[in-house]
């Protein structure tokens, strides 16, 4: 196969996006896919502030409320922020440790179209019956007597969704591991693959008892188990730790990542060195050891008594040590640097406030006694969107501005850019600073109304006008991508002026085999120390040009994933429906059957050969 013939139908461009195992494409998929869901997540937030916007309203019924809920939670942890950085994980991971593609890239392909059958399994609840109801944690109690089909759909959806972000976790774990290019050290690492290393281990460790739990329930609502029914010898509360040896880790999972992203832009806009580097990359393996120490800090309310509790709370307490690490170094980069105010770094100047409230609140919540007062208030609700959105949110929306022209070669506009900022930063904070305090007047969770005499009115309708600022930002986001995409002006490499690592080294657009000749790293910040030397193309090479083997495209991920949507659906209507065996039957063929395709037909890939890498653009090296 040629490295030059390109297809160009949309047809075959639609093909090509199937069946690609390409780790740039697969960023594309990911980023177009949990975009999408970031936006169903965001309508389904603005319905709740619409009712919550004024007492007594009956703009949602507290049924369908619950749903919204439910699915927003959901949704957004599950199905935007953790695609949306994996977006970012393929597109620049494998280019800033010098590889040609991921470890396996037909897994990582896998990975993908699982996650992505899964999101659309369980949005399909909303037109097949109602969705899942029990809250976006799903407690036992609530999701066992739930009526219908929504939590059946919530636990097989995400447990295929689930099963894409292990494969993909795996995959990161290995590629770090073993791909590095010579000269890449661990401690040369850049920050942002440090963590995604950190974020893909801790992946591996917390998403099976995720699974477990969802396994023990869908036994107990399909096949009548008794894991969490108390009358036959279950126990409810073992759901809820099962979720947070999952949830606290997951948490993590989100923010790490999204620390990487301000730990590139930071340094790129100040023009210096990250400070403290060795200290930044040890917070951050220290934050995901303590990540799995901590998890029953949300269950201090069920009674675990008060040795358990004092536990997790000097563990809550601990894990601060290392997040206030980062934010120092952070500050101490920025000081005495040659700051530019472009569009990635006052998101990283507005994310360093934003998640510092977040997390003081939660250390608040470490104290049991105040946590006793203020669970299950809107102080909680209050806290962990400062965590998730001025934390996870302000990364992905300055990760997308940083690294749009490595995807795409082409540049968001600034102006557009900022408008997008300033509306977001100013609808977050309206939206959910004066949320403590309706927690701190005794506003409940999760409520659908409430009275007009009970003072919460006024701080509700200031809530849901911050929504709407929230909303319109991202509407001028969709705009600015639109524009840019029509515009389509190219930019070339290291569009910033200022990169430091490898990814931004590489010729634009980036071959589709990454490195024509594998680099050799000299130094931490590699980019930046052969540009001080004056060296035009960016990098020295380890190796002459040689030919590059390279993996076939494949529809059989494809295939397998597309079996599990299908089998999900008659393990959804076992025991009700006639057809229900043979649809989940003929699901597991279609999977299995592709499996043992993959397993029995050898796929050598192919050679892009060395006359035609000399051909192409920059091959006289």
């Amino acid at each position: 196969m040629s490295s030059v013939a390109q297809k160009k139908g949309i047809g075959s461009v639609i093909w090509d996006y199937l069946t690609t195992v390409d780790h740039k494409k697969i960023a594309i998929l990911y980023l177009i896919a949990g975009g999408i869901f970031f936006v169903i997540g965001g309508i389904e937030a603005m319905l709740i502030r619409i009712q919550l916007a004024k007492p007594d309203n009956d703009f949602l019924s507290a049924g369908l409320y619950n749903e919204i809920i439910t699915m927003h939670g959901t949704t957004m942890i599950f199905l935007a922020s953790m695609p949306l950085l994996f977006a970012f994980m393929n597109a620049v991971v494998p280019l800033q440790i010098g590889a040609r593609d991921v470890a396996f890239p037909f897994l990582n392909s896998l990975g993908f179209w699982m996650f992505f059958f899964g999101g659309i399994f369980l949005n399909l609840s909303w037109f097949m019956g109602g969705a899942p109801d029990a809250g976006w944690t799903s407690y036992a109690s609530l999701s066992i007597a739930s009526p219908g089909h929504g939590i059946d759909f919530y636990a097989l959806g995400l447990q295929i969704s689930g099963g894409g972000t292990l494969i993909a976790g795996i995959n990161f774990l290995v590629t770090i591991i073993n791909m590095r290019a010579p000269g890449m050290t661990y401690m040369r690492m850049p920050l942002f693959t440090w963590t995604t290393f950190v974020a893909s281990a801790l992946i591996l460790f917390a998403f099976p008892p995720l699974t477990v739990g969802l396994f023990f329930m869908i036994f107990d609502r399909m096949f009548g188990g008794n894991f969490f029914d108390h009358t036959m010898g279950g126990n409810t509360v073992i759901w809820e730790h099962l979720f947070w040896i999952f949830g606290h880790p997951e948490v993590y999972i989100l923010a790490l990542p999204a620390f990487g992203i301000f730990s590139e832009i930071i340094p790129t806009f100040s023009r210096k060195r990250l400070f403290g580097y060795s200290a930044m990359v040890f917070a951050t393996v220290l934050i995901g050891f303590l990540g799995f120490m901590v998890w029953a800090h949300h269950m201090f309310t069920t009674g675990m008594g008060p040795t358990a509790n004092a536990i997790f709370s000097v563990a809550t307490m601990a894990i601060a040590v290392p997040t206030g690490v980062k934010i120092f170094n952070w500050l101490l980069t920025m000081w005495g640097g040659s700051i530019k105010f472009t569009t990635p770094m006052l998101y990283a100047l507005a994310f360093i406030p934003s998640f510092t409230a977040g997390g003081i609140t939660g250390i608040m919540q470490a104290s049991a006694p105040l946590d006793y007062q203020l669970h299950d208030s809107y102080f909680i609700v209050a806290h962990f969107h400062y965590v998730i959105i001025g934390g996870v949110v302000l990364g992905l929306l300055a990760g997308l501005h940083f690294y749009w022209p490595l995807m795409f070669n082409t540049m968001l506009d600034e102006t557009l850019g900022k408008v997008t900022f300033w509306l977001f930063l100013i609808g977050f904070h309206l939206t959910f600073f004066i949320q403590h305090f309706l927690g701190l007047l005794g506003m409940p969770r999760r409520v659908f109304t409430y009275g007009a005499d009970q003072g919460w009115d006024l701080f509700n309708l200031i809530s849901s006008i911050g929504a709407i600022f929230m909303a319109v930002a991202v509407i001028v986001l969709v705009v600015n991508i639109i524009m840019t995409i029509s515009r389509n002006k190219l930019v070339g490499r290291d569009p910033w002026g200022d990169g430091r690592t490898l990814e931004w080294a590489i010729p634009q657009p980036v071959p589709f085999y990454n490195f024509k000749q594998t680099p050799l790293v000299r130094g931490l910040d590699t980019y930046w120390i052969e540009k001080q030397e004056g060296n035009k193309e960016g990098m020295i090479y380890a190796e002459p040009i040689g030919d590059i083997h390279m993996p076939n495209n494949s529809i059989i991920p494809f295939i397998m994933s597309f079996g599990l949507f299908v089998g999900a659906f008659g393990a959804l209507y076992n025991g009700e429906q006639a057809w229900a065996v043979p649809v989940l039957i003929l699901g597991l063929i279609i999977t299995f059957s592709a499996m043992a395709t993959r397993s029995l037909k050898d796929d050598l890939g192919y050679h892009v050969h060395k006359e035609d890498l000399m051909k192409d653009k920059g091959g006289k090296h």
